[in-house]
Parts: structure tokens; C-alpha cells; sequence
């Protein structure tokens, strides 16, 4: 119980009551996150909601994160998941990446920086410290820079995407 209220008191939405969260289908998604989060930054506010979408995870919302704790909170997403896609709403590119992805049946978290507000531009340039890449769609597959959309299909059109799929043991 504990965990279902330091939860809900993390995010900055209103309509994420307990009473929500208990009754979400993803609320054990939810609480893992959230519990990873506030263990590993006990000290920040940073809090993130998954919710699924086109049979991919989504990260939706993240409160202010600033310097290194943010950088961790990058580094530890990529290194936890064994796909994450950072991508852009509109991008077609990361509509690319996100539908070849589906079609593997392979569920990536993804990053929606449009849709995390102020930290998206911020997380985007952690992005550019770490990989030298400064758009999006920006791929990770057990722990590794993938590179953009380019690099992930000429992965797949060259039967290697889904050797490192399998071994990131992703499908």
C-alpha cells in the first residue's frame, strides 16, 4: 500500500487517484516503474506512466528532472529495457521504427519527447551527449545505440535486428 501512495503522490496529473491506479490494467507496470524510480532517486520527484499503445509501451508523462539525475534516469531506462525507442508524435521516422517494431512483435518503451514538456528537449540533448545523434527516432536494444531509423531498418533488411533482438531477449 505504501508503494500505491508514494505512486499516486508522484505524478502531477490529478486524474491518477489511487483508486485509478488500482483499478488501471497496467497498474503493476505502473507500480514496478515507479518503485525503480523512487529507489534509484529517492530524492527526486521523477515519476513516469506507461501506458500501451499500438502494442507498444509508451512513457507519457515525467515530472523535472535536472544535470546527472536526469542523465541516470536516461542511462537507467536504456540499460533496464531491452528496447527503447526515444521518438516524436510526428515523426514519421519514429512511426516507422515504432510500426517495424510491431510487426516483430517486439514491445519497446517508448519516449514520447513531445509529450513530456519541458524535459523533452532536455533528455533529447542527453541523448546528443550520449550517442552524438540529435534526432529522432533514437534506438536501444539491450543497452546499445542503435542508431535512427536508417540504421534499425538496414538492421532488419540485413537479418541482423533480430539477432540483437533475440539476444536482448526482446522477442
Amino acid at each position: 500500500m505504501a508503494a500505491t501512495s508514494h505512486l499516486a503522490r508522484t505524478f502531477t496529473s490529478a486524474s491518477l487517484s489511487p483508486t485509478y491506479l488500482s483499478q488501471n490494467p497496467n497498474y503493476h507496470s505502473l507500480k514496478f516503474i515507479a518503485n525503480n524510480l523512487y529507489h534509484h532517486h529517492k530524492s527526486s520527484s521523477t515519476a513516469i506512466l506507461t501506458i500501451r499503445k499500438h502494442g507498444a509501451r509508451k512513457i507519457h508523462a515525467m515530472s523535472a528532472s535536472f544535470g546527472s539525475r536526469l542523465e541516470d534516469t536516461v542511462k537507467k531506462t536504456i540499460t533496464d529495457n531491452p528496447v527503447v525507442v526515444y521518438s516524436k508524435t510526428w515523426c514519421p521516422y519514429s512511426s516507422e521504427v515504432k510500426s517495424l517494431f510491431n510487426q516483430l512483435g517486439v514491445q519497446p518503451v517508448v519516449v514520447e519527447l513531445d509529450e513530456i514538456g519541458a524535459q523533452g528537449p532536455q533528455i533529447q540533448k542527453v541523448l546528443e551527449q550520449l550517442t552524438g545523434q540529435h534526432t529522432v527516432p533514437n534506438v536501444f536494444i539491450g543497452g546499445k545505440h542503435i542508431g535512427g531509423c536508417t540504421d534499425t531498418v538496414k538492421l532488419h533488411r540485413n537479418g541482423e535486428l533480430e539477432a540483437l533482438l533475440a539476444e536482448a531477449k526482446s522477442i
